[in-house]
């Protein structure tokens, strides 16, 4: 019997889906409405995500327009962004709010890149958890006899080959990102 790595194939595609979620946030020298996910709006007695009051569009590179739905919640949005320290300026006016992105300093940049390295690693050791527990699982299945020694063997080439594809996706993701940030 051979060992299905379809739960963990799937936990190595939610790591790599995190890891994408992790670096739109990282704010780089063109505003995109990615930025302001993470964004919560005390909206209507509940934290609510900013996407889900407002639209957001890109009005230059730097600068994103949010039109709230409701008008009454321009101030909650203005201070919301503001208190999320992302490092930008935020203007009120008749449409709605204005995002201003300064431009990146080289020191910020190097700042961001760090960052992206460190959810990158973080990445690396979710992916790390879940081999364990696979291989974890594949020796316990071995002890209980339901796996062959030699199984047991060809299971472990199997693992490291998702790992190691999933490796180099994860060092491609962070170059483009570094690219990115210092263009």
């Amino acid at each position: 019997m051979t060992y299905s790595f379809v739960p963990f194939k799937k936990s190595a595609a939610d790591v790599l889906e995190w890891l994408r979620k992790e670096f739109s946030g990282i704010r780089t020298g063109r505003a995109t409405p990615s930025l302001l996910d993470g964004v919560m709006v005390d909206a209507y007695g509940a934290k609510m995500p900013i996407m889900q009051v407002a639209s957001m569009t890109t009005e230059d590179a730097r600068t994103l327009r949010v039109a709230p739905w409701d008008k009454g919640q321009v101030k909650g949005i203005e201070k919301a962004i503001t208190f999320a320290n992302l490092g930008v300026s935020v203007s009120v006016d008749d449409q709605g709010i204005r995002v201003h992105f300064p431009e990146l300093t080289s020191e910020r940049r190097q700042g961001l890149i760090k960052i992206a390295k460190e959810r990158c690693e973080q990445a690396r050791i979710s992916l790390r958890i879940e081999r364990d527990k696979v291989w974890s699982d594949i020796q316990e299945q071995e002890h209980t006899g339901t796996v062959t020694e030699d199984a047991k063997f060809v299971a472990k080439e199997e693992l490291q080959k998702i790992i190691d594809a999933t490796h180099a996706e994860l060092e491609k993701m962070l170059e483009r990102k570094q690219e990115e940030i210092m263009s």
